[in-house]
């Protein structure tokens, strides 16, 4: 396996095509890719992959985990509800913003989430579980991950 950590992601030496890759490349490799080319729809690999960049993430609290959703472009996230048994968040301009709405309800945003929960148990130091409850691409306005503490 390599060693690779979050600090090391950020080490970007492109001179010419700088920092970032375009939305529909990433959009291409989740839902093209991965959904369509993995079992499952590529849930398994998705949820295993958000828990793990979610744990290396360098966010030692709910704020600066929300913070860092933004700077990485993820989205931009808000508490909706919390109370002391869960934490809605809502999530507005996610990577699916835009996308043809799915007629079968399914959510596509599942590694966001995993991202989500891999952070908050290690933040909170115990199991976290997270579930997207809504999509955008579903014909939601935002959206939303259910946290049980």
């Amino acid at each position: 396996m390599l060693p690779y950590s979050f600090e090391d992601m950020k080490k970007i030496e492109r001179s010419v095509l700088g920092d970032t890759v375009p939305l529909e490349l990433f959009r291409t490799i989740r839902l093209i890719g991965m959904s369509q080319g993995l079992p499952l729809g590529g849930k398994g690999t998705t949820v295993t992959i958000g828990r793990k960049i979610g744990a290396s993430l360098p966010a030692a609290s709910v704020e600066e985990l929300l913070h860092l959703f933004v700077d990485l472009k993820i989205g931009i996230p808000r508490i909706i509800h919390q109370d002391e048994q869960r934490i809605n968040i809502a999530v507005d301009d996610c990577f699916c913003k835009g996308l043809p709405l799915l007629e079968d309800e399914k959510m596509i945003c599942d590694l966001e989430g995993a991202i989500m929960e891999g952070a908050l148990c290690k933040i909170m130091n115990r199991k976290i579980s997270v579930k997207e409850i809504k999509c955008n691409a579903t014909g939601h306005e935002y959206c939303e991950y259910e946290v049980r503490l």
